[in-house]
């Protein structure tokens, strides 16, 4: 016998074995940790997209008061013409 009809064997054997009884309650808690992660994921992606949303308005808000796409004007000295 190979290590493949091995395996298969093994297999087999598990599917057909029977079942440990689970014990009382557990899909009662697991539900309730099912959906109190769900809730955190919801809450943390809520609170990832409002701190965008802040983030650009407050970027936009800056841009329009300081345009800084606008070059800042030539400051040049006065020329003095010594005669």
């Amino acid at each position: 016998m190979n290590s493949y009809d091995r395996k298969q064997d093994e297999v087999r054997r598990l599917l057909a074995a029977s079942r440990p009884a689970l014990p009382p309650g557990l899909t009662a808690r697991a539900a309730v940790r099912g959906r109190r992660i769900l809730r955190r994921r919801r809450r943390l992606r809520t609170a990832g997209w409002t701190l965008l949303a802040l983030a650009v308005t407050a970027f936009c808000i800056w841009a329009a008061l300081v345009r800084p796409w606008v070059a800042p004007p030539a400051e040049t000295p006065p020329l003095i013409w010594d005669r």
